[in-house]
Formats: C-alpha cells, sequence, structure tokens
C-alpha cells in the first residue's frame, strides 16, 4: 500500500513499525459545541483507511481524541453558567450520536480526553524542562523551537520566514516569538491542576503528543487530520514530541484537503456553516459519510444540496442492487453445484480493482466506481434463475466491500402495524404446534433488528 506522506511530500509505500499492527493518532474534536461537515471529513476517510487496514488483515489500534480543556470550552461554560466538564459530557454525548450516524463510533476506537493524562502531560514538560527545551516564567511554560531539530519540516515553512512575517502575539515572557505554550498558568474561575510551576492546565499542542505517546508509543505509524492542522499544530507536536525521544514521532502524516459548502469556504458569517445535526435533519448521515468518500481524500470538496442528492441515490442504487441480490438468493435453489468459475472470475474482478484503488492512497472515488462496476454487473447477469453459490458469492462480496466504505449496514426499518401482524402470526403458528413457522418469523425480526421476549403476559418486543 502507498499513502501520500506530507512530511516527505511524495508517496511512500506503507511499512508499518511492527509486522502486522498498525497504530493509528487523528486529531479529534474539541467538545465545546457540535461537529461541523468539514470535522467529518477526517473522522470518515480515516475511519476508512482504518477499516482498509483491518480487510487486509492487520491488526489497527485507532485513537481519535476528545480535547476536553480549552479556552473555548472555558469560554462556554462562562456563557452559560455552568461547568467545563459539563460543556464537554454535553458534546461528548452529543458526537457520539453523530458518529454512530457516520457510522465511525467504533468499540475498537479510542477516545481518550485530555483532562484524563494531565500527571503525563506534567511529567512531559518537566522532562523537556530538563533537556533545556522548555523554561518557565512566571508559572507559565513554553517550548524553546530553537532547541527542535528542523523545525518547519512538516509545513515547510522557515523559521526566519515566519518570524519576520507572521502575525503574532506580543509576549515578553518569550525568549522567541515562535515558541508556544506548554503550560498556562491559573486564572481565576478556570479549571486548574497542580504542578511544579504552580496550578494551571496544558496547551493545546502538548495533549495530542501526550496522548498519542501514552496509547499508541514513542513513533507511531500514521498520524492523521485536516491539512489545516499542519502548521502549528502538528508541526508543533513533532518539535516537542522529537525533542523529547530523539525519535521520528510519526512515520506518515496524512491530510485530507479542505472542505467547501456551495463553492465557497464555509464560515458562520456567509450562513453557510452546517452542523451534522442540521445536516441529519435533511439528510440520513449515511448519505454524508458515502458523500465523504466520493472524492479522492487530499482533494478539495464541495458540500451542496445539488451533490448530496447526487449522493442519495448513487446509495440508493447500492441498497436497491443488494435488495436484489438477496430476493435472487432466496428464490435460488441450494443445489450442490461448484461455482462457476467465470463468474467467479468476474466478480473478483472488481474486489482487485477496489483493492488497487485502496492501496493507491485511499483513492475512495475510484473505490466506489469499482462497486458500482460491481453492481452493473449483478444487475445484469444475476436473477431468480441464477444458481445460488454465484448468486452468493456477488452478495457476499459486494458487503464485504461496502463494509470497508462503512456503507450498506443499515437494515429496513419495519413500521409497528407489520410488526404486530407478524407477532400475530407468529402467536397463531405457536398455538397451532407449527414451530417451524414460528421460528422462521422469529429469524425474520431478528434480522429486522427486532428482539422478541415471551412473557406470562406475552410477547413483548424492542427494536436492536
Amino acid at each position: 500500500m502507498k499513502l501520500y506522506n506530507s512530511l516527505t511530500r511524495r508517496k511512500e509505500e506503507f511499512v508499518p513499525v511492527v509486522e502486522g499492527q498498525v497504530s493509528m493518532y487523528n486529531c479529534g474534536p474539541t467538545v465545546y459545541n457540535f461537529i461541523h461537515v468539514g470535522n467529518a471529513r477526517p473522522l470518515v476517510v480515516f475511519d476508512t483507511l482504518r477499516r482498509f487496514f483491518i480487510y487486509r488483515g492487520y491488526d489497527v489500534k485507532f485513537v481519535v481524541n476528545f480535547t476536553d480543556i480549552d479556552d473555548k470550552l472555558i469560554n462556554k461554560a462562562n456563557e452559560e453558567n455552568i461547568t467545563v466538564k459539563e460543556v464537554a459530557d454535553r458534546y461528548i454525548a452529543a458526537f457520539k450520536e453523530d458518529a454512530q450516524g457516520l457510522n465511525i463510533y467504533d468499540y475498537n476506537t479510542v477516545h481518550p480526553k485530555a483532562t484524563d493524562y494531565i500527571s503525563q502531560m506534567v511529567q512531559f514538560i518537566a522532562e523537556l524542562e530538563k533537556k533545556g527545551a522548555a523554561y518557565a516564567v512566571d508559572g507559565n511554560v513554553y517550548f524553546s523551537i530553537e532547541s527542535a531539530k528542523d523545525y518547519g519540516k512538516l509545513s515547510k515553512k522557515n523559521i526566519d520566514e515566519l518570524q519576520s512575517g507572521a502575525r503574532i502575539e506580543v509576549n515578553e515572557d518569550k525568549r522567541n516569538p515562535l515558541d508556544f505554550v506548554l503550560w498556562k498558568k491559573e486564572k481565576p474561575g478556570e479549571p486548574s491542576w497542580d504542578s511544579p510551576w504552580g496550578k494551571g492546565r496544558p496547551g493545546w499542542h502538548i495533549e495530542c503528543s501526550v496522548m498519542a505517546k501514552a496509547l499508541l508509543g514513542e513513533t507511531i505509524d500514521i498520524h492523521s487530520g485536516g491539512e489545516d492542522l499542519q502548521f502549528p499544530h502538528h508541526e508543533n507536536e513533532i518539535a516537542q514530541s522529537e525533542t523529547l525521544s530523539g525519535k521520528p514521532f510519526a512515520n506518515y502524516w496524512l491530510h485530507n484537503g479542505m472542505l467547501f459548502v456551495d463553492n465557497q469556504k464555509m464560515s458562520k458569517s456567509l450562513g453557510n456553516f452546517f452542523t451534522i445535526k442540521e445536516i441529519h435533519q435533511e439528510y440520513d448521515l449515511e448519505v454524508l459519510r458515502f458523500f465523504l468518500l466520493s472524492a479522492h481524500y487530499r482533494s478539495p470538496i464541495n458540500f451542496s444540496r445539488e451533490v448530496m442528492d447526487q449522493n442519495k441515490n448513487g446509495l440508493e442504487r447500492l441498497y436497491n442492487a443488494k435488495k436484489h441480490l438477496e430476493y435472487c438468493l432466496e428464490r435460488a435453489g441450494k443445489e450442490d453445484s461448484e461455482l462457476d468459475k467465470e463468474f467467479a472470475l468476474k466478480v473478483d474482478s472488481f474486489r482487485d480493482s477496489f483493492i488497487a484503488s485502496m492501496e493507491d492512497d485511499l483513492n475512495t472515488a475510484d473505490a466506489v466506481a469499482s462497486v458500482f462496476d460491481l453492481v452493473k454487473f449483478t444487475n445484469s447477469e444475476v436473477d431468480e434463475t441464477t444458481g445460488y453459490k454465484e448468486t452468493e458469492y456477488a452478495l457476499n462480496t459486494l458487503m464485504e466491500l461496502a463494509k470497508v466504505l462503512g456503507i450498506l449496514s443499515k437494515q429496513d426499518e419495519l413500521p409497528d402495524d407489520e410488526i404486530i401482524k407478524l407477532i400475530e402470526e407468529r402467536t397463531a403458528a405457536r398455538a397451532n404446534k407449527d414451530f417451524k413457522k414460528s421460528d422462521e418469523i422469529r429469524d425474520i425480526l431478528k434480522e429486522r433488528g427486532i428482539i422478541l421476549e415471551d412473557t406470562k403476559d406475552g410477547v413483548k418486543w424492542k427494536r436492536a
């Protein structure tokens, strides 16, 4: 597999630190508000990369953090006269709802909170101070960029140019205007923790370095996020992490392109700022996931109602193909004939094309095109007369590729009256001792996400 490494500005063959294992860290949300469509792009894209690595047999550890202490959270808490923790808890819960709709909330993904790693952050900063790479001034601690090797190597920014051209807030405490804060002195009314420099809280950049080190090790395989994070956030992560360890922080840096709304940069002032919850009022979030995979992740992508409608129709085509294959499979005879080799080879060609696209720097646009090619073939070649093994092979392949993309996982939701009707049929079958039919109905309901419970008061049901 080849990935475009932002650090070297070229595609490179992916070689993991540990054979057969992949460690990935993706910068997650600052939980002071609902996530917006721009936030969703890296979450969906790099979740898909995680899925593909698993599909190819890797053991993947994927970390997406929550920044739950930050100026934005403090300001929000002060506005609403609540605690910072209450703000964080509210928007972490909201994130989980959105993430489930986008099919990115997986139990295998680790979601650390910055506030759970304060002691490790204090230790990390203290070790930098011992090495002379950090210095304290009146309760604040700063990282000295002059102690970092090749500062600017990720963003390709020159230090002299940054010093002369950057608009940096005047701070007489800093030895260099580009030095950045590691620890912030306590202010009245703000959350704070004990440290050798007095009570305070961590700076933003230190949080990800510490959580990545604690959960994945000193050198990780992949660090990812939006391209807007390259400087200063990711640049500063590299500086502090590599200065402390003397080792590469991440071997591959992946950054997704920006998202535009109706060909304009998304902003609240332009009135084109959309949260995931707002989009969900009009579209199933699976459509949004499908849209975010419709272009190569490094390219800019344009969000509009017209484009969303196109992706909604495209996703419906895939669901219809799935239903068509399921319908044909139900009616195919289960004879023991062998799978037709030519049919299998044709289906395999679509899988091979899909894999080749995904291995070429996660080209989900071409991978999706391969899925549509498979669907076009099955729609024309599979009907009720097609053999069971051929139909099953086609359906399994479609679902195999869809799982990598994180789509086609939703079941048709049965309306309540249809559920009740089926339960009544099952009850009648049980009364007639037709247990075969009773079990068949239970299985049908289970497949559609309906769980039955036989009680002394009759049958109770719930959605899974």
